[in-house]
C-alpha cells in the first residue's frame, strides 16, 4: 500500500504497531494516518482512516466513535481509499490534538502555490519558455510524460502566468474516480439524481468558472465521459446530472496523461476528436533520466524545504552521495527523488553520507 500511495504522488511511511506509529507521528507531520487497528489509533491529533475486515455496521460505528474520520473495509478497494485520502486532506476537520502535541503542519502547507520549477538544464529551459509562451493565451494544453515528470507543476504555471490567475485552478484526477462517479464529478448532479445525492452538488466545471481545470490522467477516462467532455468543450455548457438545465461555463482546460494518447486512439480506448480538442498546444515534461545534470540542484532544494517543513536545520550533504543519486534509474522520476531526499533526511546522521544512499536507497 505504501508503495502505491508513493506512485500516486503521496510521501508515506509505515509502522508495525501502535508504538512505532506513535514515534513516527513525533518527527513527522503527517496529513493522514490509515490503520487497520481501528480501536487502538494513536492520539496524535492527525485524522485517521480506519481499515477493517469486518463490515458490520457495529464495527464501523465503533471505529468512528474511537475517532477514525473514514472506515473502509478490506480488501481495500484503492480508488475509494484514494478518494477518502482527498477529501480527509482537502477538509482538515481536524481531531484535537492533545494538549502535549506540538502544532500541526501540514505537508501539503507547502504545495497550495506554484512551486517553482527546478533545474538549469536546456530540457526544463525548454518547458519553461513554453509556458511563458502559452500561458497569457487561451488555447487548450495537452501536458504528457512519466509519473512524477511534475506535470501539475506544470499546469500550475500556465494557470499563474494566464490572465485566468486570480480565478480558481480546479484539479481533477480523472484515474482515481470510479467510471460511475465521474459524470457527477465533473458536471455536478441535482439533489435526488441518484440514491445518494441528497442535495444539489455543483461539478468541477462549475467550480472552475472563469479560471482553468486542470484534468490530470485524462487517458484513463471512459469512452462515455469523454463524449460528455468533449460536449462540453465543444459548447462551453454543461448539464448536471439528474437535471435539464444547460449552463454556461467559461473554463480553460488544461490536460495531462502518462499516456500515448495517439497509441490509445489507434487502439479504441480514447476519441480522436476529443484529442484535437485538448492538445491545441503539446508540452512534453521530460524525464528526470533525460536532464540528469538538475538533480544535485534537486536535491539541495528538496533538502532545505523539507527541513524548513519539519522544522530543523538543513542537514549538508557529501559530493559522494549526490554523485550516487545521479546515477540511479529514477522510474519514478522527481516524486522519487523527493521521497529519497526525505528518507535520507529522516534517517541519516548529523549530514547524509554515501553510505546513507548505499544502505537506504539502492
Amino acid at each position: 500500500m505504501r508503495e502505491r500511495l508513493e506512485y500516486e504522488g503521496f510521501s508515506a511511511e509505515a509502522a508495525e504497531d501502535e508504538a512505532t506509529a506513535t514515534s513516527l507521528c513525533g518527527k513527522i507531520p503527517f496529513d493522514v494516518i490509515i490503520s487497520d487497528t481501528a480501536f487502538a489509533l494513536p492520539d496524535t491529533g492527525v485524522p485517521v482512516i480506519a481499515l477493517s475486515s469486518d463490515p458490520s455496521i457495529d464495527t464501523a460505528v465503533a471505529a468512528v466513535r474511537n475517532g477514525a474520520r473514514d472506515f473502509l473495509t478490506k480488501p481495500v478497494d484503492m480508488n475509494r481509499l484514494l478518494q477518502s485520502i482527498h477529501r480527509t486532506i482537502d477538509q482538515p476537520e481536524t481531531v484535537p490534538a492533545p494538549p502535549s502535541a506540538a502544532p500541526h503542519r501540514s505537508r501539503r502547507a507547502h504545495a497550495v502555490q506554484a512551486e517553482q520549477i527546478i533545474g538549469r538544464s536546456p530540457e526544463i529551459e525548454h518547458v519553461r519558455e513554453l509556458i511563458d509562451k502559452v500561458a497569457p493565451c487561451e488555447a487548450r494544453v495537452l501536458i504528457t510524460g512519466e509519473n512524477g515528470t511534475g506535470k501539475e507543476l506544470v499546469a500550475r504555471w500556465l494557470h499563474a502566468k494566464s490572465r485566468r490567475a486570480g480565478a480558481p485552478f480546479v484539479e481533477v484526477n480523472c484515474a482515481a474516480i470510479p467510471s460511475e462517479l465521474i459524470e457527477s464529478e465533473l458536471f455536478g448532479h441535482e439533489r435526488g439524481a441518484f440514491t445518494s445525492a441528497v442535495k444539489q452538488r455543483k461539478g468541477k466545471f462549475e467550480q472552475a468558472d472563469g479560471g482553468t481545470l486542470f484534468m490530470d490522467e485524462i487517458g484513463d477516462m471512459s469512452l462515455a465521459a469523454q463524449a460528455k467532455v468533449l460536449r462540453a468543450l465543444q459548447e462551453s455548457r454543461i448539464s448536471r446530472v439528474g437535471g435539464d438545465k444547460e449552463i454556461e461555463v467559461d473554463v480553460r482546460v488544461i490536460a495531462a496523461t502518462n499516456k500515448d494518447l495517439r497509441e490509445e486512439i489507434r487502439q479504441g480506448h480514447f476519441r480522436e476528436d476529443l484529442y484535437h480538442r485538448l492538445a491545441v498546444i503539446v508540452v512534453r515534461v521530460p524525464a528526470l533520466r533525460e536532464h540528469p545534470e538538475d538533480i544535485p540542484t534537486l536535491v539541495d532544494h528538496f533538502i532545505r524545504t523539507l527541513a524548513d517543513e519539519y522544522g530543523k536545520p538543513p542537514k549538508p550533504i557529501d559530493a559522494e552521495a549526490v554523485t550516487l543519486l545521479r546515477g540511479m534509474p529514477w522510474t519514478g522520476n522527481i516524486r522519487e527523488l523527493r521521497n529519497v531526499v526525505e528518507r535520507l533526511l529522516i534517517l541519516s546522521g548529523d549530514r547524509i553520507t554515501a553510505d546513507d544512499v548505499r544502505l537506504y536507497c539502492q
